[in-house]
């Protein structure tokens, strides 16, 4: 994580929630590695047919069934992608969003979702998978040490 994610965290965004009100029925988890298991967004429990919505402004990049489910991914300022599923979508691939426009309505059906239906909603910068918190500034902050654990250690050779 670069130290331009953390400031950007702690400062004002144009970033909302996709559904209201919100329950986060489980968090982000980063892997270790990137071609390890980890939990690539958040899951937000809803109710079937809720109105998902924009997270920020944006250009639709994909908006269709992809894998038996509804996928909508949005492009943002700054180099950001969100992705919501399972969504219904009720925009096309190159509409130009605004921050809370209709995405669709959710779908239920997400493995392991503890509600009725559940919103998995993702953010990538690139090819890193962010915590899609952060963008509203309620993610968890980690500090991060100036120098690797290992080069400390060289240092005193």
């Amino acid at each position: 994580m670069s130290l331009w994610w953390v400031l950007f965290a702690l400062l004002p965004t144009p970033y909302q929630w996709p559904l209201a009100p919100p329950e986060v029925t489980r968090r982000f988890e980063a892997p270790p590695q990137p071609w390890l298991p980890g939990h690539r967004g958040v899951d937000l429990g809803g109710t079937p047919g809720a109105t998902v919505r924009a997270a920020a402004p944006g250009t639709v990049l994909f908006a269709r069934v992809l894998a038996g489910r509804g996928v909508i991914s949005v492009a943002h300022a700054g180099g950001l992608r969100t992705t919501y599923e399972p969504v219904h979508p009720a925009v096309t691939v190159g509409e130009t969003v605004t921050a809370g426009e209709p995405l669709g309505t959710l779908d239920p059906g997400h493995p392991g979702c503890p509600a009725a239906a559940c919103l998995h909603w993702g953010v990538r910068r690139g090819a890193d998978y962010l915590d899609p918190l952060t963008l509203l500034g309620l993610g968890r902050v980690r500090l991060l040490p100036l120098q690797p654990a290992n080069s400390a250690s060289r240092a005193g050779r």
